[in-house]
C-alpha cells in the first residue's frame, strides 16, 4: 500500500515537473523569430535544386518592420530578375515587375521565385496566433532535446493548415513539417544553425524539402530542395519610405 502511494506521488510530481504551457512555448518561439522592437535587414542567397534539371540561385535584399507586419524584398540576382520586388503591407502583398512596370497582387501562400520557399516564410513568426496545439511530446532531434508539437490552424489565412514543429529547449525552432488538411506531407523545413547578433537569433541556414515535387533518379524519388543562407544582417533603423511602391520602382531603375 505504501509502495503504491509513493509511486502515485512520484508520477504526480513527475507530471507536474514536465507540465508545459504549449501556447507559451509557441509565444517564446515566435519572439525569437520576430523582431518587433527594431527593423531588420539582410541579404538572402536562395539556392533551388531541381533533381535532373539543375540549380538556380537568387540573391535578394530583405527589409522587415515586424511591429507593423511590413516587408520589402528586392531581387539582386540573377540579372534577368533584377529589380523584381515584393511589398507586404499588413494583409496585402504586392509583386512588382519592372519589365511591365506593374504591381500585381500576390499571396503569402505562393512559391517565392519558383523555389520551395513560400512568401510567408519571409515575415515574422505568428505561430501562437495562428495555431492551436493538438499534442506535444518530448523527443530527441539529433543533439537537441525538443518538444514536438502537432499544430492545427485556427484560420484559413495560413499557408499550411497542419504542422509539426520541433522546438529545442532554448526555444528555437529546429524543424517543421507542413501538411494539408488530409494529412498529406507537403514540405519539411530544417534549421540546423543559428547566428547570434546581440541578443537576437537569426537562422544561418534554412533547408526546405518539397515532399511532392521532385524526380525519380535511379529508381529513387529525390525531392526538390531549396537552401537559404542569411548574411549581412542588421537591426539598424530603416527609412519609412523603403516600405512603399515608389521605393520598389526607384530600386528597379
Amino acid at each position: 500500500m505504501k509502495k503504491s502511494l509513493i509511486l502515485t506521488i512520484f508520477i504526480t510530481l513527475l507530471s507536474t515537473l514536465y507540465a508545459v504551457d504549449f501556447h507559451e512555448l509557441l509565444l517564446k518561439a515566435d519572439a525569437l523569430a520576430s523582431y518587433t522592437e527594431s527593423d531588420f535587414s539582410a541579404e538572402y542567397t536562395i539556392v533551388h535544386d531541381k533533381p535532373g534539371e539543375g540549380r538556380d540561385t537568387t540573391v535578394a535584399a530583405i527589409f522587415r518592420r515586424d511591429k507593423i507586419e511590413q516587408y520589402v524584398i528586392i531581387i539582386l540576382e540573377p540579372d534577368i530578375n533584377r529589380g523584381q520586388g515584393y511589398l507586404k503591407l499588413e494583409d496585402t502583398l504586392w509583386f512588382y515587375d519592372p519589365e511591365g512596370r506593374r504591381f500585381n497582387y500576390s499571396s503569402s501562400k505562393d512559391r517565392f521565385q519558383n523555389s520551395n520557399a513560400r512568401n510567408s516564410d519571409f515575415t515574422r513568426s505568428t505561430l501562437a496566433d495562428d495555431y492551436i496545439v493538438r499534442s506535444g511530446e518530448r523527443v530527441k532531434l539529433g543533439n537537441y532535446d525538443c518538444w514536438l508539437l502537432e499544430l492545427e490552424a485556427n484560420n484559413d489565412e495560413v499557408t499550411y493548415p497542419i504542422m509539426k514543429i520541433w522546438i529545442s529547449d532554448d526555444n528555437l525552432v529546429r524543424k517543421t513539417e507542413d501538411y494539408s488538411l488530409s494529412n498529406q506531407l507537403l514540405r519539411t523545413t530544417a534549421i540546423p544553425s543559428y547566428q547570434k547578433v546581440g541578443i537576437r537569433y537569426i537562422p544561418a541556414l534554412i533547408y526546405y524539402f518539397d515532399a511532392l515535387e521532385g524526380a525519380v533518379i535511379d529508381g529513387k524519388f529525390v525531392s526538390e530542395k531549396t537552401v537559404i543562407s542569411i548574411k549581412k544582417t542588421s537591426f539598424r533603423d530603416i527609412p519609412g519610405n523603403v516600405f512603399t511602391k515608389n521605393f520598389l520602382e526607384r530600386s528597379a531603375q
